[in-house]
């Protein structure tokens, strides 16, 4: 079974590290539409289905330049940056009702022993998603494109857990915030980890990071108090289980190079890219 939104993400992926790599030189549109395969028109419809503006627009939001904006043309704090914008749109909402609750030790020291673990797969905007919840909150979020990859390196996470095939509430709000559907009525997802004190604590910080801001692993060290251990909240950031929600992708080196994505590299700079776009509408 032909599966269109992953196709048609993976042409983006392809658009999105072109911009990313040509956007010096201002590719044109017939450019851009030949690298992916399809013509100027259909690449243009596809484009702005998926981004929401067109390609043009969106090559002034390719995560170099615009990570390279923030870290050397800014001098406030980039950790306030967005608030200093004013951003406060319904799409920043998961900044604000993201909550990190860690399991106890003893399902830390054994993997998960006890707990019934629900999952379900679905396409995003960025590609094919596995969620998975406990009873307490959702406790892994992975870009997969594969479904039986997906459900094997869950397994392999929480070893000794049980697992059902099914979709709950839990999974349905994180999806609505991955979605960024309008959230009104929305009460905030909880997410239930299994990681470290200082895991927690890196992934906490990680929450505090705007909409539409990046931010680099030295500064991250110095919010949790720890400023000589840039290298442990790198480690850290690079084994966040809960994708988009927890957004690692946010942050990236001190030279303003994009950095590790444990997803993708491709698949970052379009989150990247995507964000600066919304709160920039926001703003506008």
């Amino acid at each position: 079974m032909i599966n269109q939104a992953l196709i048609d993400y993976q042409r983006i992926e392809r658009a999105i590290n072109y911009i990313g790599d040509n956007f010096k030189d201002k590719p044109s549109l017939d450019d851009i539409a030949k690298k992916i395969n399809l013509s100027p028109y259909h690449f243009q419809r596809l484009f702005s289905r998926w981004a929401g503006v067109s390609p043009k627009k969106y090559m002034q939001y390719v995560s170099l330049t615009y990570a390279k904006e923030v870290l050397l043309e800014k001098n406030q704090p980039l950790m306030t940056l967005a608030y200093d914008m004013g951003l406060s749109g319904t799409s920043r909402l998961h900044d604000l009702f993201v909550n990190i609750e860690g399991m106890t030790p003893g399902q830390f020291k054994n993997c998960g022993d006890g707990l019934n673990i629900n999952y379900s797969y679905s396409d995003t905007l960025f590609g094919n998603i596995i969620v998975a919840s406990t009873s307490v909150g959702v406790c892994h979020v992975a870009f997969e494109n594969c479904i039986n990859v997906g459900v094997e390196n869950l397994k392999k996470k929480f070893s000794k857990a049980n697992f059902f095939e099914r979709t709950d509430k839990l999974q349905k709000d994180a999806l609505k915030v991955i979605s960024q559907e309008k959230l009104d009525d929305f009460g905030g997802v909880k997410v239930h980890l299994l990681g470290t004190p200082f895991q927690l604590k890196v992934w906490e910080a990680l929450l505090k990071i705007p909409m539409g801001s990046l931010t680099t692993y030295g500064d991250i060290a110095d919010i949790i108090g720890q400023p000589n251990a840039s290298r442990a909240v790198g480690t850290a950031i690079g084994r966040n289980p809960i994708a988009f929600l927890i957004p690692c992708h946010r942050v990236i080196q001190k030279s303003g190079q994009i950095g590790g994505y444990m997803w993708g590299e491709n698949r970052k700079r379009a989150i990247i890219a995507w964000e600066g776009l919304k709160t920039d509408e926001e703003v506008t």
